[in-house]
């Protein structure tokens, strides 16, 4: 009895993704699918960065395979690919930029530039090409948190290239300031230096940009809703009622700009006693959960407070840099799994396929 696609489908229909928890079947992740007499090569290819997991969904197909009676050889090519998908009616996507992940919080003081660089460095540990834009014009912080300083080289006059650090490519406000400066900019100078950083940056094949925004829901946030095509937004909050009830505006006016909710990040969750281990809700307990349980969101993560996290990021050695295998990475990882997960279920972009339209008058 020779062996069918048929029957390789229903193997591999068991075989569950252990981040989206659904079968690599009906996910279309099965790929060229080929029998040679009793021998079996097919690809699986995720649509999120998924590293540390290519060699564990490798021996789950396996696995599965070699069950099958009288099966011969198997080969499996297990990669990710990442594709552009849908932004705001109205706008295309960015050359060389696939998918723009905005990170945002109500209020300052939350750890949103924290949860920025770690979500950016985590996805570029999974295996992604990725940016952060330092969109935060009145406080850049990011070159601090990378370790970067120095000012952007330019070829032509009018671009610049991106800094990097970490295997980040990196643009900021903060390059090309003093840092005990102030900005004393009103809302339009301060928009066309977003504008300016994020479209005069010659961004290198990113899968990802992760745009770390300013606090609030002010100049720079309607410019990135009406100008920038954004594919989704984290928002980080704490437990905190306060924090809590700027997050949910801050939720809300993404909703009302057209750009996707990808999930909530409570950050500060539980406190760690560095001498006992007695772990304390100093902030509240479940307020994140529940905000997500309100608006239909999903609840990606809770982080810890911890001392650790906060010296690795001001000594420029984010905690994704300093400790990659450690538990709070982990964390971080699995954020950066769901965030990448929820993208590759949108819709895939589709406006480069279509001609742009000139009318001319003769």
């Amino acid at each position: 009895m020779s062996i069918t696609v048929e029957d390789v489908k229903a193997r591999l229909a068991e075989v569950i993704d252990p981040t989206t928890h659904k079968d690599l079947v009906s996910s279309k992740n099965i790929k060229n699918v080929k029998i040679d007499g009793a021998d079996v090569t097919l690809d699986v290819e995720l649509g999120y960065p998924a590293r540390s997991l290519l060699g564990a969904i490798e021996t789950a197909v396996l696995a599965a395979l070699q069950s099958l009676p009288g099966i011969g050889k198997v080969r499996a090519n297990v990669t990710a690919k990442i594709i552009s998908h849908t932004v705001q009616r109205g706008l295309k996507i960015m050359p060389n930029v696939k998918n723009i992940i905005a990170v945002a919080s109500g209020k300052g003081g939350v750890g949103k530039s924290t949860t920025a660089v770690n979500l950016a460095l985590a996805l570029a540990a999974e295996g992604a090409s990725v940016g952060i834009l330092d969109a935060d014009i009145y406080g850049p912080s990011q070159p601090m948190m990378l370790g970067v300083s120095g000012q952007p080289i330019t070829k032509d006059g009018k671009s610049m290239e991106p800094m990097e650090n970490h295997g980040l490519q990196v643009s900021s406000i903060g390059f090309m300031i003093d840092p005990d400066e102030p900005m004393v900019w009103r809302g339009p100078m301060v928009t066309q230096a977003l504008q300016q950083l994020l479209e005069q940056t010659n961004w290198r094949d990113l899968d990802y940009l992760i745009v770390d925004m300013p606090p609030g829901t002010g100049d720079i946030q309607l410019t990135l809703s009406q100008k920038v095509p954004v594919t989704g937004a984290v928002i980080v909050t704490t437990p905190q009622d306060i924090a809590l009830l700027d997050a949910r505006k801050g939720l809300k006016m993404f909703e009302k700009v057209g750009i996707p909710i990808l999930g909530v990040v409570e950050n500060m969750s539980t406190h760690v006693c560095s001498n006992c281990g007695h772990t304390e809700a100093i902030f509240g307990h479940g307020g994140g959960a529940k905000m997500c349980a309100d608006f239909g969101v999903e609840f990606l993560g809770a982080l810890p407070l911890t001392m650790a996290i906060r010296e690795q990021t001001d000594s420029g050695t984010p905690t994704m840099v300093a400790e990659p295998d450690g538990p709070v990475a982990q964390i971080y990882k699995e954020i950066a799994r769901k965030v990448a997960v929820k993208i590759a279920e949108k819709a895939k972009d589709m406006t480069s396929k279509f001609p742009s339209i000139v009318i001319k008058n003769d």
